[in-house]
C-alpha cells in the first residue's frame, strides 16, 4: 500500500471539478492506497473556502487520512527553510512543513507545484 499526502493545490483542484486531479485520486483510491492531508492543507483550504463549499469540502477533507504534524516535523521543516535560506532561496513555510511531513511519514506528495519543494530526497508525483 502506497500513502500519499496531498498539496493544497491538488484538494481545492479536486473540490473543484479537475478531471485529471480526480482521475488521479480516484485510481488511488482504486488500489487501496491512502490519500492524506496535514494541518497545513486544512487551514489553506478553509481560509479560501465559499460558504456555499462548506459541506462539499468538509466531506472530502474528512475522507482523507489525517498526518499530524509533530515535533519532529517542525524541527525538520526549520532546518530545511534554514538551509535553502543560506543557499537564497525563500520556500513558504507551509510548504516547508508540507514537505517535511511527507519526508518525515516517507509519502509521495501528489502537487502541481514541484518548484515550491526543491527537496531531492521528497518523492513526488507531478499531476
Amino acid at each position: 500500500m502506497t500513502e500519499y499526502l496531498l498539496d493544497t493545490t491538488i484538494i481545492i483542484d479536486h473540490l473543484r471539478g479537475d478531471k485529471k486531479v480526480n482521475s488521479y485520486l480516484e485510481k488511488i483510491g482504486q488500489r487501496g492506497d491512502i490519500a492524506g492531508c496535514c494541518c497545513i492543507n486544512i487551514a489553506e483550504i478553509y481560509s479560501g473556502m465559499l460558504e456555499k463549499e462548506a459541506e462539499k469540502t468538509d466531506r472530502f477533507i474528512n475522507s482523507l487520512y489525517y498526518y499530524e504534524v509533530t515535533r519532529e516535523i517542525s524541527k525538520v521543516a526549520g532546518k530545511l527553510r534554514q538551509k535553502y535560506q543560506k543557499k537564497g532561496k525563500t520556500l513558504a513555510t507551509t510548504d516547508i512543513i508540507i514537505g517535511a511531513a511527507a519526508l518525515i511519514y516517507d509519502l509521495i506528495l501528489v502537487t502541481k507545484n514541484i518548484k515550491h519543494y526543491p527537496f531531492p530526497e521528497l518523492e513526488m508525483k507531478e499531476i
